[in-house]
């Protein structure tokens, strides 16, 4: 994972490219032919400086940068037999921290944005995960944009079914419920 940043050169867009703007979470096309600077590149979103602006811009529009497309490293497989709720509940966990905020380089476990995380049994087989969130700042607009993209990953899970990631204000996010190494590696000691 050590590859925190080495390709800061700007890019020169091959093509024109979705994005989102950071933090307001508007869709954007970058044009074609626009140099862009890569800032972050982790769980599966690259951040690009842009215009005296960050991007967000998903991992399968990395050749537009002129960047090999990263595949996501694969879901670690669950014993054979039937999927537990606390089985189901760890590879949610684990896939959480997959999820990035676009301006910080830490995941959202460790930026202790993550409140719970339940599987709940269907009565037709499977789960129903039940993610409770909060963000750093509440007027952030990448939220939502955050939220998806974990509900979206987590119906990945073998298992599971359904799957809801509510933003909550309560209690309010401090830098206390970061982690201790997330708060070494943003000098928060």
């Amino acid at each position: 994972m050590g590859d925190h940043y080495g390709e800061t050169e700007s890019r020169v867009l091959a093509r024109d490219c979705d994005a989102v703007s950071v933090p307001w979470g508007q869709p954007e096309t970058l044009p074609e032919g626009a140099y862009a600077l890569v800032t972050q590149r982790l769980g599966g979103s690259i951040t690009v400086m842009c215009g005296g602006n960050l991007y967000r811009v998903a991992e399968r529009d990395a050749d537009a940068l002129g960047l090999e497309p990263q595949l996501p490293p694969p879901m670690p497989e669950p014993a054979a037999g039937e999927l537990s709720a606390e089985a189901v509940e760890q590879s949610a966990w684990t896939l959480l921290g997959t999820c990035y905020d676009p301006e910080i380089p830490i995941d959202i476990v460790n930026l202790g944005l993550v409140y719970g995380c339940t599987a709940e049994p269907l009565p037709e087989g499977g789960y129903r995960l039940a993610v409770r969130m909060t963000l750093t700042a509440p007027g952030c607009g990448m939220g939502t944009l955050i939220a998806d993209e974990a509900r979206e990953r987590l119906l990945e899970l073998p298992g599971v079914k359904e799957a809801s990631v509510e933003l909550v204000w309560d209690p309010p996010w401090s830098r206390e419920m970061m982690s201790d190494a997330a708060r070494l590696e943003m000098g928060m000691f």
